[in-house]
């Protein structure tokens, strides 16, 4: 999975290596310090370190994601990512398989 996201220079970068009926699968890489600000989705959501420590933050906890390390964000939660060392990270959105078939 690395081989398909390669992290960047002061970057973070985006690609979705998986788009199906009931869920989305986007590699994340993020360069030592750089950040995903704080936002909500709007699906339920999991996050997986692949390689690197992010910090993850969501409901006032902050907690330190290694690799093989899974968090999960239920719909609308708001929640924070940071880098502290080069990193990349799995995002599954789970997509209601319904609302999938009639997009």
């Amino acid at each position: 999975m690395t081989s398909l996201v390669k992290i960047q220079d002061e970057a973070t970068v985006s690609r979705t290596i998986m788009q199906h009926t009931g869920g989305n699968v986007v590699l994340f890489s993020f360069d030592e310090g750089q950040q995903l600000s704080e936002h909500t989705a709007a699906m339920p959501v999991f996050v997986q370190t692949v390689s690197g420590h992010l910090k993850v933050t969501a409901s006032g906890r902050t907690v330190d994601l290694l690799p093989g390390g899974l968090v999960y964000f239920p719909t609308r939660l708001p929640h924070a990512v940071e880098a502290v060392e080069p990193s990349i990270m799995m995002l599954t959105m789970i997509t209601s398989a319904r609302a999938a078939a009639t997009v």
